[in-house]
């Protein structure tokens, strides 16, 4: 059986405009902000007709200063809407438990305590030893809503969850194979991980994503991740395009 779809060698981005699409944050504003400053002053360096920022979701829960990378973000979009934000499991998973505390959800159980914090709030997690503490969470979650901004609820609730550019997908985690990517589910996009990662032929174009951490960024015929654990390793990722030529950018900061 031939395969159709586009291999990453031959993938190009649109004719003119420079592709920068960055991996989970998980609250490191640090180096989300150094990530920015070498964008811009390779767009300085080497200016280009036209480009576009993706960030490929995962802003919240983990690491330590969310509400500050939620900030940038916002800025940075308002200044200029090519900075394009998408949708990862976790900024969901903040929408979800602000609407409804969920103990046993994702927020609670993978960095949400870390988020609350950013927002000067402790979240407990209680002990299933001990019994859980519905009150101390009732009481925490209402602290939280009270000093999250709206406009930080509203941001959460624009965040798209995929966009193409050239012969490029890009989207939190990744896609259903045999679903065309028009009629990609929310769910999938935001969650998916084997079914995607190991099938083994070509895609309608190149996936972009993160969602599952790797100790660098994965560079197959099929897809490219570029999350690099940037929450505990201390580096993020981003995937560069420009016309034909793709690479790997990177930055450092301090491991946790």
């Amino acid at each position: 059986m031939t395969e159709t779809g586009i291999h990453y060698l031959d993938a190009r981005g649109p004719e003119g405009m420079r592709l920068y699409a960055i991996g989970d944050v998980h609250g490191r504003h640090d180096l989300l902000a150094a990530m920015h400053r070498r964008i811009e002053s390779e767009l300085e360096y080497a200016p280009s007709s036209d480009w576009r920022i993706i960030h490929l979701g995962d802003y919240v829960d983990r690491g330590p200063d969310s509400k500050s990378v939620i900030e940038f973000l916002i800025e940075a979009r308002e200044r200029d809407p090519r900075n394009i934000m998408l949708a990862g499991n976790h900024d969901i998973g903040m929408l979800e438990f602000l609407a409804k505390p969920d103990p046993d959800g994702l927020f609670m159980r993978y960095g949400g305590v870390q988020t609350a914090a950013s927002y000067g709030v402790k979240l407990s997690t209680g002990s299933s030893w001990f019994g859980r503490s519905d009150e101390a969470l009732a009481h925490g979650h209402a602290a939280l809503v009270e000093a999250v901004p709206q406009a930080h609820v509203d941001f959460l609730h624009s965040l798209s969850f995929s966009v193409t550019f050239g012969d490029f997908f890009f989207c939190h985690a990744g896609i259903r194979p045999g679903i065309p990517l028009e009629n990609q589910s929310p769910q999938d996009l935001i969650w998916i991980r084997d079914a995607f990662h190991d099938h083994p032929g070509l895609f309608p174009k190149v996936i972009v994503h993160g969602h599952t951490p790797v100790p660098e960024a994965e560079v197959m015929a099929n897809r490219v991740n570029v999350d690099t654990l940037a929450w505990q390793a201390g580096t993020l990722s981003a995937l560069a395009v420009n016309g034909a030529e793709k690479l790997i950018l990177t930055v450092e900061g301090t491991a946790f």
